[in-house]
């Protein structure tokens, strides 16, 4: 049995000035993203934008610099990551290979795949996807049925689907969890393998899923007979399971777990003025002390990322609690409006809200669902 903590964290005392700096360029670019844009932006794909930031060093910040990295602290990289969100910046081109596939790579990769791909991903070049979920396997990753088959050449032939692949259509790679061994129906995680492939891969096809508001982010892979290097293996044949659930604490437990709804509380905050009503100053209140509440936490375990621990559990109560967070507020700003508030047909508000409403119903989908996570949170405090 495990326990769990959300120890404070000191800012380190460059903090002030990386803001500063941070905002500055923010405030160069704002003026370009709609009002609804502005709502969770780490899904807004915008490659100029990518390259923009990462020619100022805040992409791959954690990385080594003999691979394109900058070699900061990771809680200035969080700080920037707030302040991205914060604004609203169209981040979605690179979030995923500055998260979690590049670290992946750093620490799992060979050489000759490192030097591949991390200088064009800490560029805002490189674009990654994550091959995890499968059709009819829920949120059950061990059952991924996708194989990978090794040729008598030392190459490998995959078969079978991905789906709500993000941004897969735009993506250069793919990290794909497949099976390299048969199912040991007494360790389902066992004999699981991850691989790099590129997306104009022979045998890899794109098939996009259109969204409720006709947006599309989320795609489905499939592999038929797709012949791959034996170099394209990330780590160790059968240790996939291992390596993709260090990757989940990484995605689980970044800001944009309780910030995707964070343009729909500003744009409140504009649209009640500096008097709101009693009503309408509570919720505000409320909705403050949550997100401060939620950002220490999250804060926490980027602390714990850095200090080389594994904050399995509270990456997983930072996601749901977040996510809980980022689902309510749309339905609690649609409660309020006629509360000192009104709700102009073309304004901000309106369009901020009116989005979050069609979205925010997927934000407990990706990176687990809410079942899965409270299975986790369960199993480590040994309460199942």
């Amino acid at each position: 049995m495990q326990s769990f903590s959300f120890d404070s964290v000191e800012l380190p005392g460059s903090i002030p000035a990386l803001r500063s700096e941070v905002r500055a360029f923010l405030a160069q670019e704002r003026d370009r993203w709609p009002a609804e844009r502005r709502a969770n932006s780490w899904a807004v794909f915008d490659a100029d934008f990518s390259r923009r930031l990462a020619a100022q060093g805040w992409v791959g910040m954690i990385w080594p610099k003999q691979y394109g990295g900058h070699e900061r602290n990771s809680i200035e990289r969080y700080v920037v990551l707030e302040e991205l969100l914060a604004a609203g910046a169209p981040v979605g081109a690179h979030w995923i290979a500055d998260r979690q596939s590049g670290p992946a790579i750093l620490r799992f990769g060979s050489e000759a795949q490192r030097e591949r791909y991390l200088p064009g991903m800490a560029r805002g070049e490189i674009y990654c996807c994550i091959g995890m979920s499968e059709p009819n396997a829920g949120s059950d990753l061990a059952s991924v049925r996708t194989r990978a088959e090794r040729l008598p050449d030392g190459r490998w032939k995959i078969n079978g689907q991905k789906i709500w692949t993000t941004q897969a259509q735009r993506c250069r790679l793919i990290i794909a969890l497949v099976r390299t061994s048969p199912v040991d129906d007494k360790n389902r995680q066992a004999g699981l393998s991850q691989f790099l492939i590129e997306l104009d891969t022979p045998g890899v096809q794109i098939r996009p899923i259109p969204d409720l508001v006709g947006d599309v982010h989320f795609n489905e892979v499939f592999f038929e007979d797709c012949i791959v290097d034996a170099e394209c293996l990330l780590g160790t044949e059968g240790e996939g399971w291992k390596q993709v659930t260090g990757e989940l604490s990484l995605e689980r437990s970044g800001p944009e777990r309780y910030m995707s709804s964070l343009a729909l509380h500003l744009e409140l905050l504009r649209a009640a003025g500096p008097n709101p009503s009693g009503i309408l100053r509570q919720a505000i209140g409320r909705t403050a002390a949550e997100l401060w509440t939620l950002r220490q936490m999250s804060l926490s375990v980027a602390g714990q990322l850095a200090a080389g621990r594994d904050p399995s559990i509270e990456a997983a109560i930072v996601k749901d609690l977040g996510n809980s967070f980022e689902q309510a507020l749309p339905a609690l700003v649609q409660s309020i409006v006629d509360e000192g508030v009104r709700l102009e047909a073309d304004s901000d508000l309106s369009r901020v809200l009116a989005f979050l409403l069609q979205t925010s119903p997927s934000f407990s989908l990706r990176g687990g669902t809410r079942e899965i996570l409270r299975g986790i949170i369960a199993r480590g405090l040994g309460l199942r």
